[in-house]
């Protein structure tokens, strides 16, 4: 049992008890993506202590959502992984982003992240826009890269860049921001100085598959 508990027969508070302490979901949302070292959790999860990151992730190792594993030479590190526990979250997740997205407004001066995107795609994907063939969407901010392909309804999110994009889009996090919400239409990111390969085709095709909400 955790240290802090609500104390109650219920499935929900058992879940809070483990997850809900703040931070914890924001490293499950890290650990989506892939391993990480605890450095790159540090850079992900900017105003994280040093400490308080390591008593969470000791927390989320005892409750069996995260496991640690030691790299092999010749670059030995140890990286934090989700556990078949932990991936079982990422449902709960995507829904409480969606639910959260709404709430953004404008942005004013909070940290962001380009791969916090990968969530977003994901979280605003549109299985009926899919057509019968693979789509493939390269973004570029600021100095990241990221891609999504789409097909036949499902998509894949991924850090880097794409082998074959059909598109890339490069643009600051401003505007590719107030664009995926809806603040900025397509002619007015373009104004504002976003880059696309294939142009407003390309611009409209994301924007079925991604639709700002």
């Amino acid at each position: 049992m955790p240290t802090k508990t609500y104390d109650q027969f219920c499935a929900l508070a058992r879940a809070l008890d483990v997850i809900g302490d703040r931070w914890n979901l924001l490293i499950v949302r890290e650990l989506l993506t892939g391993p990480k070292r605890n450095t790159d959790l540090r850079a992900g999860l900017p105003g994280i202590a040093t400490n308080l990151l390591s008593d969470r992730l000791r927390e989320l190792r005892g409750a069996g959502v995260v496991a640690r594993r030691e790299l092999p030479p010749p670059a030995p590190a140890a990286v934090y992984e989700l556990t078949e526990r932990g991936r079982a979250l990422k449902g709960a997740i995507l829904e409480l982003a969606r639910w959260g997205r709404p709430l953004l407004g404008e942005r004013h001066g909070e940290e962001f992240h380009p791969s916090w995107l990968l969530l977003s795609l994901e979280a605003n994907f549109d299985p009926a826009a899919t057509g019968s063939g693979e789509e493939v969407y390269e973004f570029r901010v600021e100095g990241e890269t990221i891609h999504a392909a789409v097909a036949a309804g499902s998509v894949t999110v991924g850090d880097g860049p794409a082998p074959e994009p059909d598109a890339v889009i490069e643009a600051d996090a401003g505007t590719i921001l107030a664009w995926g919400t809806g603040r900025l239409d397509d002619s007015a990111a373009l104004r504002a100085g976003m880059k696309v390969t294939g142009g407003r085709r390309a611009l409209r095709r994301i924007g079925e598959l991604f639709p700002p909400t």
